[in-house]
């Protein structure tokens, strides 16, 4: 069976490096960025496991390794490769999981106002990140081994890279729908399967805290 959408079923995934060579800096930085939030909440996420673990481990040490020099030499081969690799653990770690807060909130926000993907998760995983720091501290603890930093404070810096906006205000999120938008990203599955499913009025405080 071949299909789009949520009910895919690939028969095979080709990684092809040389078709990231041209990739600007933005989106290069802004999917890592995702790849990198796969490899973060598949650690904690209701559903973890060991396999999944292993990938999200890997996928996060490479990514952080990884992603400043591929900004720094965007047409390096060598760099690219293990960007790729990276997110391709990234890939399978998500796979072997689910998602959690950071992709509900992303997802929440972008979804009604059409904005970047990536460049959203940058922005909300380092908010989950401090959430669910009382809630899965080994899982964080590992996490910050793997990208070689305070969680949220290097996947911050990462983001960094892209040159994009780093706060919801300046991606011209409105203050007056916070409430909503905090509404929809706990209703989504992402946030029932973190390790402490957040409140609305939780979810609300974090994206204050980003906006």
């Amino acid at each position: 069976m071949r299909g789009g959408g949520a009910g895919a079923r690939p028969e095979g995934i080709v990684y092809d490096v040389e078709l990231t060579l041209d990739l600007p800096r933005e989106p290069t930085v802004g999917t890592s960025m995702n790849a990198l939030a796969h490899c973060a909440e598949a650690l904690y996420v209701h559903g973890h496991n060991e396999d999944a673990d292993a990938h999200a481990l890997e996928g996060a040490r490479l990514i952080a390794e990884w992603l400043p020099q591929v900004v720094e030499r965007p047409r390096d081969l060598e760099t690219r490769t293990e960007l790729l690799r990276g997110a391709c653990h990234g890939g399978a770690a998500l796979g072997g999981s689910m998602l959690a807060l950071g992709h509900a909130m992303a997802q929440a926000v972008g979804g009604r106002y059409g904005l970047p993907h990536g460049t959203l998760n940058g922005i909300c995983l380092p908010a989950a990140l401090r959430y669910n720091a009382r809630h899965a501290p080994d899982a964080l603890r590992r996490f910050g081994e793997a990208v070689g930093g305070d969680p949220a404070s290097r996947v911050e810096e990462l983001a960094a890279l892209g040159g994009t906006p780093s706060r919801l205000r300046d991606l011209g999120v409105p203050e007056e729908d916070l409430p909503e938008l905090a509404t929809a990203a706990a209703q989504r599955a992402g946030n029932q399967a973190n390790p402490h499913p957040a409140t609305p009025a939780e979810i609300e405080q974090l994206l204050r805290s980003i906006w």
